[in-house]
């Protein structure tokens, strides 16, 4: 093995150990929503949500170039994911969306690895799954870490099957190259081990919309973490909350201590 070989995987480990914990498990928390439908609760003052969520130990937070930017103080740490692609909002197509950013792009601000989607079933699924491809190719060359966020864009995939369509996403992510996964849960401990028994690389559920109930999050949370996922990407349920700092800290319980929901509803006490 040459010598610029050996300190490139040494640089990917290096990243990948400033996304996940030593369990092999991640926290994170997606902060690139502002880029999409400008601000919104939790996100108007991006500095002061990252400093809640990094005290509660979110172990990683996936944003866009300007908060990288100009939240390098708070964004001191955690993992930092750069989103590299987009070009369109909530008020457009999103279908159209595409690479913006580049590998070179997230080096410069020093990310420890980019994320882009994929969308299978989309009428544009080519064009999509195909900058995705070229997004993981170019980040291999530089050992970059890739994540894909995978979701189903047909209904009639897989029958109509949730499950079998998660899994289907997720394991085409995983084929094209990205080094993990966000993807949706599938409702249930069963099917999401399905999922994750089917997809060799780590499998992390993202938290959708805003839900009802502090302990909905957290029963689905610990039903993924009992099927084998690897801990969570989540946004809306974390920095709307009234307490992010307490949240995210009850959320690590699940992740990295094996906590029960009771255990973790506590923590918000």
């Amino acid at each position: 093995m040459s010598l610029r070989t050996a300190e490139s995987e040494m640089n990917e480990k290096r990243r990948m150990a400033n996304i996940f914990s030593d369990d092999g498990n991640s926290l994170m928390v997606p902060m690139d929503h502002a880029i999409l439908e400008g601000p919104m609760p939790g996100l108007v003052d991006p500095g002061e949500t990252l400093r809640s969520i990094i005290r509660g130990g979110a172990d990683a937070v996936l944003t866009t170039m300007g908060v990288a930017q100009h939240f390098q103080k708070e964004l001191r740490g955690a993992g930092l994911l750069l989103r590299i692609d987009g070009g369109v909002t909530s008020y457009g197509d999103l279908g159209k969306i595409g690479p913006i950013y580049t590998i070179d792009d997230a080096l410069r601000i020093g990310a420890d690895g980019v994320a882009a989607m994929g969308f299978p079933g989309h009428p544009n699924e080519a064009t999509i799954l195909g900058y995705l491809a070229k997004i993981i190719g170019q980040a291999k060359a530089w050992w970059m870490p890739v994540m894909a966020e995978m979701l189903p864009c047909d209904p009639k995939m897989c029958d109509g099957d949730l499950g079998r369509q998660i899994a289907a996403v997720a394991r085409i992510g995983a084929e094209l190259g990205a080094d993990f996964i966000k993807t949706m849960y599938t409702g249930d401990t069963k099917s999401f081990r399905k999922v994750v028994e089917g997809c060799y690389v780590p499998v992390l559920v993202l938290g959708g919309p805003k839900m009802d109930s502090d302990e909905a999050v957290f029963s689905m949370v610990k039903s993924a973490m009992d099927a084998g996922g690897r801990g969570v990407a989540m946004g809306r349920n974390i920095w709307q909350h009234d307490n992010p700092e307490k949240f995210v800290r009850a959320l690590s319980a699940i992740i990295h201590a094996g906590s029960d929901v009771g255990t973790a509803a506590k923590e918000l006490k």
